[in-house]
Formats: C-alpha cells, structure tokens, sequence
C-alpha cells in the first residue's frame, strides 16, 4: 500500500511538470510570434523596398546624362553583355576634374564614349574604337589633349576635329590609319606612329598651316616621301617609312642658300630606304644632320 502511495505521488508529481512545462513553451512561442517577430517582418520589408529602391535607381542610372567631371567614379561594372555603349561614360571610365581615362575598358569600348561638359584630358588608350565622328568631339570644344592609342581607328570623318579650337596634343598611334583628316590649327604635338598611311593619305597642306607645331611623329608607316613641314618643327620622326629620295626643299629652300632652319633639333629617317649622302644639298640648312643611312 505505501508502495502504490509513493508512485502515485511521483507520477501527479512528473504530470504537473509536464503540463507546467508545455505552457510555458506556449507562452514564449505566443509572444515570438506576436512581438519577436514583428521586426523580423518589417525587415523583410525593408529589404524589398531596398531591392525596388537599387532597381528603380539602376533604371534612372542607365537613362540619366552622365555624372559631372569633377565626380570621382574608381569602380568598374562587372563585366556583362553588350558593349561599353550601353553605360555611362564615368561608370566605365574614371572621370576626375576635366580628365576622362578610359583604358582598356571591359566591356568593349567600340566608339568614342559620351564625355562630360568641359572635359579637357582624354584618355581612351587600348580599346576597340574603330571610328572617330564629326559629333564624337563636337560639343566638348575644352578638350587640350586627345589620346586614342592602340584602337582600331580605321576611318576619321572630315570635320572631326575642326571645332577643337585647344586641342594641342593628339595621339592616334597604333591604329590601322590609311589617311589623315584636317587637323586643329594649335596642335603642338601630333602622333601617328604605327599606322597604315601613305603619302596619299596625307595632303599636301596637311601640316603646313600648324604653326605652333613643334613634334610630329610620323614612323612606323608607309609613307614615300616626307610632307611639307612647318618652320616650327623642332622633332621629326619619320623612322621605318618607304621615303626613297629627298629634295633640296624637303627642308631647306631651294631659292635662299643662305637659309637656316633654326628650330629643328632631331630629324630620323633611320629605316627607309633613301641613302641621305646622295642629296648633300638637301641638309644644308639644318643644324645637325638626319638620324639614318648614309652609306
């Protein structure tokens, strides 16, 4: 009898916890589900109108004009499909206070990009331009420096650069170049080593009227003859062309034996074909002699 009392005992005893037990795990469940998870709903909430918010702003960014020049961008876009000419210019390239650099860009730059408004410093070096327009500087008449080396520029409108009023430096180098367009008139440097032209592909005037001229390089082409250059001209490179003869007025004058050619300092011809001692007359004017064969 006392041994049936005492398990009685013991079992109203575990059931009473059990019961206890069950009840409270009820009511910590009831309050998680009615306050705990309150906030965890709202966040939800928060991370889908974060996600409408990125959407909605991605949209606006693609159709948006560009950022300003003086804004700093150093981060590139994943690269994804299509060409560069789906995205903002200072998303591909980094735009800084009137400088533009776009090297190297991914994905592939095929055109000269948009640029911002009183960009002064372009730099689009080794991408896959093909094609230079007369509307691709037409707007931006602040730009002093252009460099476009190692594209794929194959065609240069008429017109392209004639409302560049600034422009001093420009660098077309590396690029499958057959002829030249008209040129600013206030270059200082002009670069087209590494192309494709001939002296038919470079008119006559083509640098006569360039006054502040002072380096033209022109090597690595296929050019039979050397252009008319301007007095102000103190560094020529003509290296790796297929010039074959020289004249007296190449770089002197004919008509003047006692005229001197006071600003050209550097001349290479190294490379081509002519043989310089056999046109003695030709260099008479000139400080120093042309870098090349003379034997």
């Amino acid at each position: 009898m006392g041994t049936r009392l005492r398990t009685l005992i013991y079992t109203f005893i575990f059931a009473s916890w059990v019961i206890l037990a069950s009840g409270t795990h009820y009511y910590q469940k009831s309050l998680l589900t009615k306050e705990d998870l309150l906030p965890m709903e709202e966040v939800h909430l928060e991370t889908k109108k974060s996600k409408r918010q990125i959407e909605f702003t991605t949209e606006n960014d693609e159709a948006s004009a560009v950022l300003p020049a003086d804004t700093p961008e150093n981060s590139v876009p994943s690269p994804g499909e299509g060409d560069a000419s789906d995205l903002p210019t200072c998303l591909l390239c980094v735009c800084l206070t009137g400088s533009v650099y776009c090297e190297e860009v991914d994905p592939d730059m095929i055109s000269v990009p948009a640029l911002p408004k009183e960009t002064a410093y372009l730099y689009a070096r080794y991408n896959k331009i093909k094609k230079i327009t007369q509307k691709d500087f037409g707007d931006i008449v602040t730009l002093k420096r252009i460099d476009l080396t190692g594209n794929l520029i194959s065609e240069i409108e008429d017109g392209a650069f004639s409302k560049l009023t600034l422009l001093e430096e420009l660098t077309l180098a590396e690029n499958q170049l057959v002829r030249l367009p008209m040129l600013p008139p206030k270059l200082t440097s002009f670069n087209a080593n590494h192309n494709l032209l001939k002296t038919k592909g470079v008119k006559a005037n083509a640098f006569k009227k360039l006054t502040k001229l002072r380096n033209l390089y022109l090597a690595h082409n296929q050019l039979e003859a050397v252009p008319v250059i301007p007095e102000s001209v103190s560094i020529l490179h003509l290296q790796n062309n297929n010039i074959s003869t020289v004249t007296v007025d190449t770089f002197c004058k004919s008509n003047d034996t006692y005229y001197i050619r006071p600003n050209m300092n550097e001349i290479r011809m190294d490379g081509n074909p002519v043989v310089l001692a056999q046109y003695p007359n030709s260099f008479t004017c000139l400080q120093s002699l042309p870098i090349g064969r003379y034997q």
